[in-house]
């Protein structure tokens, strides 16, 4: 019981971080809770083209390609590369730090 309520809050947390990223982008923030919608949608907000979803269904290939949006995505949100590793091995710090903190989504020119 006490193990549900952890992932519960856990569960909570992350999808209220990924609203806030959403909604700080310009995007609707109901598109983090829709699958395959949401890479979609992460992947406009890192200046991706669109059509790298499909890389995304590629095993191995997806992992290198989330690694890539991540960086991207911390960089337009004024984030280092080191930031963006803290979001992909510490995603329950990093995501909500993106979110509630100060920082502001500015699309990087030409970083698709």
């Amino acid at each position: 019981m006490f193990i549900t309520l952890i992932w519960l809050a856990v569960v909570v947390l992350m999808v209220a971080s990924m609203w806030i990223v959403f909604t700080k982008a310009g995007q609707p923030g109901w598109a983090c809770l829709v699958p395959f919608y949401n890479i979609y949608v992460m992947l406009k907000i890192a200046g991706k083209p669109g059509w790298w979803l499909v890389l995304f269904l590629i095993p191995v290939v997806n992992l290198i390609m989330a690694i890539i949006t991540y960086i991207a995505l911390a960089a337009n949100f004024g984030r280092s590369t080191g930031f963006a590793i803290g979001m992909i091995f510490l995603p329950i710090v990093f995501f909500p730090m993106l979110a509630f903190g100060d920082a502001k989504y500015v699309p990087i020119v030409g970083c698709a």
